[in-house]
């Protein structure tokens, strides 16, 4: 596991880190982490996938933050370089929020972007 050594690929706020918590309660999936991937499709291309884990994958990074564990597969490290994962509940949606500084276009509802 890669903690507190090197910047983490991918940050997240301390909100975000409370909902996977939250979430990963609610489910009582307290030894979970989350996964963070970059796949082909939605509207500009590329999107992102969350999913609870318990374990990583040979090949993953792993960083832990605000007490959660990050895991990231080998080739999604180069498109999620610099990102930061936020929460959102504002009026104008609620979830998590990407912001990638590799991304050059992102589609009108934030899910899928182009690099």
């Amino acid at each position: 596991m890669v903690t507190g050594t090197k910047a983490p690929t991918l940050s997240i706020s301390e909100k975000a880190a409370k909902q996977i918590q939250k979430l990963a309660m609610k489910d009582n999936l307290t030894d979970h982490g989350i996964r963070v991937a970059v796949k082909g499709g939605g509207c500009s291309g590329l999107t992102y996938e969350l999913d609870l884990e318990s374990q990583e994958r040979e090949g993953d990074k792993v960083y832990e933050q605000f007490g959660v564990r990050l895991y990231i597969d080998k080739k999604s490290v180069i498109y999620l370089a610099g990102t930061e994962l936020d929460f959102s509940d504002g009026l104008n949606g609620k979830g998590f929020v990407f912001a990638n500084p590799n991304a050059k276009k992102t589609c009108g509802c934030g899910t899928s972007f182009s690099v």
